[in-house]
Order: structure tokens, then sequence, then C-alpha cells
């Protein structure tokens, strides 16, 4: 494996780098990052945590002309929280670049962006739908943009954003580099890498099998009555020092958030229906540690990497590997084992053989105890009821 010093990179771009304490490429980074220099296009098969955001940021920032005051980069995103995180890597790495460089998502102010966009931009990091507003308000011209980065195109797929990456594409000047990152490859990103790639290189990488290797994973049978009550159960005792806890849907987030918060618990939930302040908010407390539980839904989840999370906890199963995959592996960071939790009902068995049979192995299934007390107190009843004198109290007197 080559060292960032043999590929050629910006001296200011490998002082970055050593500011940040990092020497050696992740396996993304060494495949990549020598093409995307060349100028070739790439698809890169590749997951959350690989290192990828570095992939293309390092070869886009090596390739801007600090001279030229147009768009010369897009990167696009499918949700804010990604865009953010990737905004804040590029950012950080072109500190001594002089280098502009813009994030443009839903829940800020449009005015403010229209401003700065007036001004001489040349990387942006954008959202499909926002991006698009701007573009029909005419605030922003992508027709000199010669380097295009899809991230996690099979998400922007999954939340419905295909059609607007094709404008937004069509958009960009048709001599551009085009970098397509996913994790998966379902037809229509396959068919959308046809149609707009010229002549792309296709990189594979796998994660290191995280599932088998790092994550103990656990399976307690519930239902979906005492789920609630069995959640809690599980938070007594395994005490998780950063959790993430994640549900189906943004209704069950909110739900489950109350529950916990109610019975005392430093939470918080993340979904597509709060405003951009609070999920930033949320995220901010949860990352310095002062909520010890995130509550999501995956899309609000996507790309999330929070240093120190020991648990992840599926209060709703997946309905796949992949997805599987993706949600345990945000803990287990570091050299250290985390702990994946997954709550299966009875109709849930059917999602839990696809990921068994999906990661190639049986998980331990577990059912809580119910407590003692509980126990003793039908017991009572149950002799209670058979006690004539205790029933003769309870019936009128006969006259």
């Amino acid at each position: 494996m080559a060292d960032f010093n043999s590929m050629k990179l910006n001296p200011r771009l490998l002082e970055s780098l050593k500011n940040q304490g990092i020497y050696e490429p992740t396996p993304v980074q060494d495949q990549v990052i020598p093409l995307l220099l060349e100028g070739t296009d790439v698809i890169a098969k590749s997951q959350t945590g690989t290192g990828k955001t570095m992939a293309f940021a390092l070869p886009v920032l090596q390739r801007i002309d600090p001279e030229v005051k147009n768009v010369q980069a897009l990167i696009v995103a499918p949700t804010r929280e990604l865009a953010i995180q990737v905004a804040e890597e590029v950012k950080k790495l072109s500190e001594p670049m002089g280098i502009d460089v813009l994030s443009v998502y839903g829940g800020q102010d449009v005015v403010a962006q229209i401003h700065k966009l007036g001004g001489s931009v040349q990387i942006i990091i954008a959202t499909p739908g926002r991006l698009l507003d701007h573009v029909r308000r005419e605030t922003v011209d992508l027709s000199q943009t010669s380097m295009l980065v899809l991230d996690e195109a099979d998400q922007m797929l999954h939340i419905g954003f295909l059609e607007d990456v094709e404008e937004i594409i069509r958009q960009t000047s048709k001599e551009r580099q085009t970098m397509l990152f996913s994790a998966t490859m379902p037809p229509e990103i396959v068919k959308l890498a046809e149609t707009y790639l010229k002549k792309p290189k296709e990189i594979s990488i796998r994660k290191k099998e995280i599932t088998v290797k790092e994550i103990r994973q656990r399976v307690i049978e519930t239902t979906d009555r005492s789920r609630q009550d069995d959640l809690k159960k599980l938070i007594r005792m395994h005490r998780p020092y950063l959790a993430i806890i994640f549900c189906r849907t943004k209704r069950r987030v909110s739900k489950l958030f109350e529950a916990l918060r109610e019975a005392g618990l430093e939470a918080d939930e993340l979904h597509g229906d709060l405003s951009q302040a609070k999920r930033e908010a949320a995220m901010q407390r949860f990352r310095q540690g002062e909520t010890r539980f995130l509550i999501a839904t995956d899309v609000a989840a996507r790309g999330l990497d929070v240093e120190g999370v020991t648990h992840v906890i599926n209060y709703d199963i997946p309905h796949d590997t992949e997805s599987y995959i993706h949600r345990i592996g945000r803990t287990g960071r570091a050299g250290s084992k985390g702990l994946a939790i997954t709550l299966v009902a009875p109709k849930d068995k059917k999602y839990l053989e696809l990921i068994e049979k999906g990661i190639r192995q049986s998980i331990q299934k577990q059912v809580l105890e119910k407590p003692e007390r509980k126990k003793d107190k039908s017991s009572e009843e149950k002799k209670g009821s058979q006690n004539p004198r205790r029933l003769s109290k309870n019936k009128h007197p006969r006259r």
C-alpha cells in the first residue's frame, strides 16, 4: 500500500493530513485517489467508515484552481447530516489551500445562501432538493462544474432523489469527471452510471468483517406489547455509554423518545420532521456525550459516524442484511468491541432468518426474565380467587 507522500499530493494537503495525525491511506483511499488525480471517472462500492470522504475530497481539492472563481466541484449527498459531515471534513482539509467551500441544504436561510453563492464559491456540498431550488432561482451556475461527486448514491435512490440527481448531472459540464460512491449497486444506480459516466474504473472495497469479528451480537426475543419494557430492561442491564437506537418510522422514533424521557433517560430523537437546527443540536449533544441515547430512523442516521458508540439497538429489526450491517457498523470502532442488540417479535422472525443467512452467522438468542415480583403477585391473586372467604367479602350477602 502506498503512503500519501507517494501520491504526489499538494504539500499543503499533506501538511493538513499531518496536522490531523493521518499518515497512511485506507484501502479505498489507496485505490481511488490515484485514479481521481488522473481525471478518471470512478465507481466505488464502499460503506460508511471506510474513509471514502477523504478518498474523493483530496483529489477534488488538489485539482481546484484557486484563481478561478466559479463552482469547479460539486459534491451531492442524500441527507443534511451527511452534507454537514462531508463539508466539515472538506473545509478542514482545505484550510491552507485558499479554496472557498459552501454547504447548501434545507433548513438554512435561503437568502443567506444566495448571498454566499454570489461570492467566489469553488466547491459546493449540497443535498439535491435545495441545490435544484437554487438552480431554478438561477442563484447557482453549474455549467462550468468539472468535478461531480455522488456520495451515498443508493441512499439517494432510496429517498426518491434519483430524478433530481439526473437533473443536477445535466446542469454540469459535459466534460466533467464523475465520481460515484455507493454502499450497494441496485439496478437503477448501475443504469445511472452507464448513462452518465465515461469509461469508469470500478473499485469495490469490502469493509473488514466487522459484523463477525468486532461486534458482539444478541437477539432478544420479545413481543410487540413488551418491546418497550424490554428495551428499558436492556438499558438497565447493559448501561450503555453511548447508544444509537433504530426505529422503523419517524412516528415510532418520537413515541420511543417520549417514553425514554419519561423514564428519566438522557435521550434525543433524530428524524426528517425535525428542523435543521434541532437535528444539529441533537447530534452535537450526542457527540459530546450530553445525551447517551440517540433514537433515529435509518435515513436520518445515514452517514452518521460518532466515536465512542458502545451499543447499537435495533428496536425495530431492519428488513435486509445491508441495512443491518450499516446499523451495527456504527459501534465497535477504534479497536473496541461493541454490542449490537436486536429486538425480535414473532412476526419479525422472517427478517432475522434473512439477516442470519446474509451474514452467514447464527446470532445468539435470549429471552429476558420477567420480574419475580410480578409472578408472586399474580400467584397471590390466583390463590385469592379460589379463597371462599375472600370471595364472600367481595359479594353482597344473601338476603
